[in-house]
């Protein structure tokens, strides 16, 4: 009964603090740029808009079947994320097993996406995919030695590891090479600038959006959310202690995504090949000496 509980109550959560992601997110780029930001409520207004549609264009039934990657992706991928007070499946798998399922959502998009044969939205799904590969050469060198230093793919044994000894045992604090790479690479794969590659609305129509309309928009919408909070989870996770509870493990996940929304706000664009480029020289170059660190210890 109390997996149960789990189950139903880990996505449930993450819905809930995507939704206030978003609006920080939303609320950081209106300062920047000396605007007052949307109302409190604003997302769940949003949501509500894109399902209240009346027409829905559908391509098909890859294209309805994407949906349910999308979101189905990051579902799973909720559950085998411990937070305080809610473990799921996260004894059951690990940490190699979260990085594979995040890998559905995007891949799910591609499908969607290639089956409504739109120029715009092709390209933008090759960039997505470019992208995917870039931030995940850095991603997986920082979560091997991450595993190698904690002694676990557990993600339940790595935060009472790091829980033991406050902060001074937090991974960013034995391995803060591997940590900063980390946060490199996570900036990337929450897709914003400079790595907006594969949105670029001034360029592609929105890329992958451009077929998608009412509840396929709402669903992406909700897709977001659902991307900010385990990004967030999944860094704080495994590199700033966890948390024993949501009052001090909450405002970590903040600042994580606080970050890259700051950064996201005073950089332009990348090209493709730049995106390529940058990731495997610095991120990657610098989990590769993060990793030689660790494996010297």
């Amino acid at each position: 009964m109390t997996l149960l509980a789990d189950l139903i109550l880990m996505p449930l959560v993450a819905f809930v603090v995507g939704l206030l992601l978003v609006l920080m997110a939303r609320r950081v780029r209106a300062k920047i740029e000396r605007r007052v930001g949307p109302p409190f409520l604003q997302p769940v207004y949003d949501i509500v808009k894109l399902y209240a549609k009346k027409t829905q264009v559908s391509h098909g039934v890859m294209h309805d079947l994407a949906i349910m990657m999308l979101l189905g992706g990051f579902i799973t991928a909720e559950i085998f994320l411990p937070v305080p007070g809610l473990d799921g499946l996260a004894e059951h798998g690990d940490l190699i097993t979260l990085v594979y399922i995040m890998m559905v959502p995007m891949l799910g998009l591609a499908l969607g996406v290639g089956s409504c044969a739109n120029p715009n939205g092709s390209i933008g799904i090759s960039r997505a995919l470019t992208a995917m590969l870039a931030y995940d050469v850095p991603y997986v060198v920082v979560i091997v030695g991450a595993c190698i230093s904690y002694g676990t793919t557990n993600l339940i044994d790595i935060v009472q590891i790091q829980q033991q000894g406050g902060p001074a045992t937090w991974g960013a604090a034995t391995m803060p090479i591997l940590a900063f790479a980390g946060l490199l690479a996570t900036h990337g794969m929450l897709g914003k600038e400079p790595f907006e590659i594969y949105i670029a609305p001034a360029e592609i129509a929105t890329g992958p959006m451009t077929e998608m309309s009412g509840k396929y928009m709402g669903a992406l919408f909700v897709m977001q959310c659902f991307q900010l909070y385990t990004v967030g989870v999944l860094y704080t996770t495994m590199f700033l202690g966890g948390g024993e509870n949501w009052l001090f493990f909450l405002p970590k996940v903040f600042a994580v995504i606080f970050i890259s929304v700051a950064v996201t706000n005073v950089y332009g664009r990348y090209k493709t090949d730049d995106v390529i480029r940058w990731m495997w020289k610095w991120p990657t170059g610098i989990a590769l000496v993060g990793l030689a660190l660790v494996m010297v210890r």
